[in-house]
């Protein structure tokens, strides 16, 4: 047994597991399998619906801080991205060089703190919205490469992904179901120790 991981998932909507009927999202789904696997691992749920990076900014390291102890094997695992580039009165609720500025300020003082690790906001259906955010993801891998933080890109790959849109398209028109949860990220990625430089 890999005794007492704790891992910090902050993030919006797509961190919570919206639109999963069993309510674990893939969250849930990443620690039910690390448990499965002989980890001893506390996952903690920190997605906001309709959180940007800006509001992402201002919470998360007091939300991390109480609940990651020195004592413990502790990570943060952040995903975010796509409430930044939704429109209101017209314009992206969060501007893609404020929304890089925050992605920087937050990355930099988390990587300070615990071994971090990214992972890209999936793709949306309304093409303008998902070119925004394909744009945010290659400027937040860069980053990461900068900062020597690993990085997930699932966006390119649900962005293929025939079933994934359907499944979208059937619901909210933003969030999938479970099935579209569990292709998010391999499970054993966000435990695993290769995973953090």
């Amino acid at each position: 047994m890999n005794s007492d991981i704790r891992i910090g998932f902050v993030g919006d909507s797509f961190v919570l597991g919206t639109g999963d009927e069993k309510s674990l999202g893939w969250v849930g789904r990443v620690c039910a399998d690390a448990c499965r696997q002989g980890y001893d691992v506390t996952g903690y749920n920190l997605g906001i619906r309709r959180d940007t990076s800006r509001d992402i900014l201002q919470r998360w390291r007091d939300e991390c801080d109480r609940r990651l102890p020195q004592h413990s094997d502790a990570r943060v695992v952040f995903s975010f991205g796509t409430n930044d580039t939704a429109i209101e009165a017209g314009k992206p609720r969060v501007s893609a060089s404020e929304s890089r500025e925050n992605t920087v300020e937050i990355l930099t003082a988390a990587k300070q703190r615990y071994p971090t690790l990214f992972i890209s906001p999936p793709p949306a259906i309304d093409r303008a919205q998902n070119q925004r955010i394909f744009e945010l993801t290659r400027d937040i891998s860069q980053l990461c490469s900068r900062l020597e933080i690993p990085y997930i890109d699932v966006h390119s790959v649900l962005l293929a992904d025939r079933n994934y849109h359907c499944e979208v398209a059937e619901t909210d028109g933003s969030h999938p179901r479970r099935r579209g949860y569990r292709q998010r990220v391999h499970p054993s990625y966000a435990i695993s120790k290769n995973a953090y430089p």
